[in-house]
């Protein structure tokens, strides 16, 4: 078996004065909504985009276009059963997550938890194995004014 790895982000503004967004499959009612074609859900977007890679099988936009009026609204974790039935296809076996969410809002901490577990139950691993981890960019650029959301996703794997 030989060792995999892949790195993805994924980044949505923020609506404003709208709230309710999915971070990492888990809903959060108190932090400010995000723009996007599906849930917008950048962790699950990234991590979708790691998977579809180690599978050799592309990126998300390939699967599931935004173009395509069905996708609307979808709830990013239909995009992470797609990406697994990949994985399992390639005989893929996943052996770490990575994530770290970069903005000023929501607040990680409270979630971490939870965004864990729901990481571990998509992609049917450990939650041990799944880190989250968060930062800011000191207040600079379009993330640092709070106008939206970044996720970085670093999966490991062997084949």
């Amino acid at each position: 078996m030989l060792p995999r790895v892949s790195t993805a982000i994924d980044v949505h503004a923020f609506k404003p004065g709208e709230l309710g967004q999915r971070l990492g499959g888990v809903w959060c009612p108190q932090a400010p909504a995000l723009l996007g074609h599906s849930d917008a859900d950048v962790i699950l977007h990234a991590l979708a985009d790691c998977l579809f890679a180690l599978a050799g099988e592309g990126d998300i936009g390939q699967h599931f276009p935004p173009s395509e009026a069905q996708w609307r609204g979808a709830d990013s974790a239909v995009f992470i059963a797609k990406a697994m039935e990949s994985i399992r296809d390639a005989s893929v076996q996943l052996t770490f997550v990575d994530v770290t969410v970069v903005g000023e809002q929501p607040k990680i901490a409270p979630l971490r938890a939870l965004i864990r577990h729901s990481i571990a139950e998509l992609c049917d691993i450990s939650p041990e194995l799944v880190a989250v981890k968060a930062t800011t960019t000191e207040q600079l650029g379009f993330l640092g004014r709070g106008e939206g959301l970044l996720a970085m996703v670093t999966v490991s794997a062997v084949a």
